[in-house]
């Protein structure tokens, strides 16, 4: 399985995100393969479908169920309700969904 970070440099959010990620990989006992991917400008958010930092996906999906409908790319900070990292049940239930 192959999980990513999309993130823009300086992203206060990113480094909690990949520890959540691990951590989360972890305590799934999955086989993950884990990618960062710094996004650079907007025409590579728009390439990448950015939702904004951080988002995560695995195996190209993101983690967040509606995502898929949204257009809003752009070097922003990502919101998961009140939070700018995404919950440990969004992460977990996106790995065994894929597992």
């Amino acid at each position: 399985m192959r999980v990513e970070i999309l993130y823009f440099e300086g992203c206060p959010n990113h480094a909690s995100t990949v520890e959540l990620v691990r951590q989360s990989i972890d305590e799934c006992g999955v086989s993950a393969q884990l990618e960062e991917v710094e996004v650079r400008d907007d025409a590579h958010a728009q390439q990448l479908r950015f939702l904004g930092s951080p988002t995560v996906r695995v195996d190209g999906v993101d983690v967040e169920g509606d995502a898929d409908s949204r257009r809003d790319y752009a070097i922003v900070c990502r919101m998961y309700g009140e939070t700018g990292i995404p919950s440990r049940d969004l992460v977990v239930t996106a790995l065994k969904r894929e597992a």
